[in-house]
């Protein structure tokens, strides 16, 4: 049995308003468990593939300085 969960992430937040995934990731932060991370990693996925250069150079930066 195959799972893809990058779709199954994709599916349960597709149409969620803006303050709903807020929530999700506030949630998922907030919680610290380990199991929420892959879904965190779908969302930076979809901001990265829409970013332009610009908002992915702010991103790499905020990480950068956030990890020092």
């Amino acid at each position: 049995m195959s799972f893809n969960l990058r779709s199954a992430v994709l599916q349960n937040v597709s149409g969620h308003s803006a303050e709903d995934v807020e929530a999700t990731i506030k949630d998922a932060v907030e919680s610290g468990e380990e199991k929420m991370l892959p879904g965190l990693g779908v969302l930076f996925e979809v901001f990265w593939q829409q970013a332009d250069e610009e908002e992915k150079n702010q991103v790499i930066t905020d990480i950068s300085q956030g990890l020092q």
